[in-house]
Parts: structure tokens; sequence; C-alpha cells
């Protein structure tokens, strides 16, 4: 009858309080060398100090004309792009084995497809290395795509298994009751449904690709070198404020990323509500 605030306390609201205040103060400390770093991109002298002596966008046209990081850029899209299509395609594809209500060993088969995630990279880039370099696979963009196609599937299963847990059969049912095949199920009534997390996998998947360096220095050479093994080979060569300008860019794009991923599970959300009603 009555709706009493959460906290009807001075106790409960100090401490409500100091929540948020400490959460908010590990928040800045966390993103504060970003704070800090951004800016510098925009200085004028090829200086990492305060104050600036001024503001100016050269180190953004450095890189947009250069033919290292633009040849960088162009193998991390293609690398991201196409691994992130091989991952979106098996990862739903695993997770709609996964979700069978007959299938044995789910427990198992569950954690042979998130393994990547949980197995150190460096073990990860030395085993892809020694099992690609049979097959002539390293000095190649194609070994690198598979490679991060391979890291990028767990995050699909995950999400997409997340999602297909809360979808109800009964509209498969009704489908298939008036004479769809199951492929048609598929793409015109739970695919839609699930297509928020099916999108999120797939961003998270290329999200790994974009920032991924351990595997990258060691399946590429000079001419597949991608964004982050460009940074790191200029940091170790000569320190540059491009490698900072490069960096603003990738933050931006994350922070991108981020936001639509929130979008996506609030729709996702409201999704799985309507199919439950």
């Amino acid at each position: 009858m009555f709706n009493f605030p959460a906290y009807v306390t001075v106790w409960g609201r100090l401490g409500r309080f100091v929540h948020v205040g400490v959460s908010l103060a590990v928040l800045l400390f966390l993103v504060s060398p970003v704070l800090v770093v951004m800016p510098l991109s925009f200085n004028s002298q090829p200086y990492f100090t305060y104050p600036m002596q001024g503001l100016s966008l050269r180190w953004y046209h450095d890189f947009i004309n250069s033919p290292d990081w633009m040849l960088a850029l162009k193998n991390t899209m293609i690398v991201g792009i196409v691994s992130t299509l091989i991952a979106t395609v098996l990862g739903v594809t695993a997770s709609l084995g996964l979700m069978h209500p007959r299938l044995k060993g789910k427990a198992l088969m569950t954690g042979i497809l998130v393994s990547p995630m949980i197995v150190p990279l460096i073990i990860t880039a030395v085993g892809v290395y020694f099992a690609f370099s049979p097959l002539g696979l390293t000095n190649s963009l194609t070994g690198l795509i598979l490679a991060h196609a391979a890291l990028g599937v767990p995050f699909v299963v995950v999400t997409v298994t997340a999602t297909l847990a809360g979808f109800n059969e009964t509209l498969s049912r009704a489908g298939r009751s008036l004479g769809a095949s199951p492929v048609r199920v598929f793409l015109q009534v739970k695919l839609p449904i699930i297509a928020p997390g099916v999108v999120s996998g797939a961003l998270f998947a290329f999200a790994t690709s974009f920032d991924e360096i351990v595997v990258a220095l060691f399946l590429t050479g000079t001419d597949q070198r991608t964004v982050p093994r460009q940074m790191w080979s200029g940091i170790r060569e000569q320190l540059s404020p491009t490698i900072l300008a490069v960096a603003t860019v990738l933050v931006v794009i994350s922070t991108l990323l981020l936001i639509t991923l929130e979008l996506l599970r609030g729709r996702s959300e409201r999704l799985r509500g309507a199919a439950a009603l």
C-alpha cells in the first residue's frame, strides 16, 4: 500500500553515499591514466609533459598520412571483420547445439568451447604458432584470422547461450506446426529474438581481435602488422605522440562498443520479457 524508500534510516542513507563515493573513486582511479594520456595526443610539441605548449592535430594527421599506420589499420579491420563473422557463425551454431535438451556431456563441451577465455594468451599464442607453422599459416593474415576467430568464439557462445536460455521454445514449436522448416523457424522466429545476444557476442569478438597483440606478435610479419603490433613496435623503436593519437582513437572505438553493448543488453531484456508473455 505504501512505498517506503529503500533507505529509511540515517545510517542507511550514509552507507549508500559512502558506497557510491567509493565506487566513483575507484572508477576515477582506473580511468585516470586514460584521461591523462588522451589530452597529450593534442599537444603541439613532441613532449609527454604538462603543461602543454599548445594544441594541434598534427599527430592525428601523421597517423592518417602514414603508410605504415594505414596498412596496420587495414589489416586490423580485415582480420577483425572476417574473424568476427567466422566466430559468430561458429558460436551461434555451437550455442544452438548446447541448448539441445538431449545433449550429453554439455558441461564438458561448454568447458572446451570457452577454454580460450581461461587459458593464458601466451600459451594459446605458442600453441597456435606451432600448430600453424607446418601448414604455412604463419606470417599471413589467414592464420591470424583463424586464431582470432578461435579467440572470439567463446564470447559468442556465452552471450548467445545466455540469450537462448530465456527463449520461449513454444514459438519454435508453433512455427514447426505451421509447416515451416527448422531453418526457416530459426531465421524468421528465433534469430530476430536472440539477435541482440548475437550482435553482442559479435562485438565482443571484434573487440577481442581489434585489441589483441600477443598472438599477432607470433603470427604476423612486417606486411601483416596490425594496429596493436604497430603500436608495440613504435613504443620499442621510437616513442612518438602519434601512438597517443592512435591510442585515443582506440579508446573512442572501445567506448562506442561498450555503449552499443549496453543498448543491446537493454533491448535483449525487453525482447525476453515480451517473449515470455
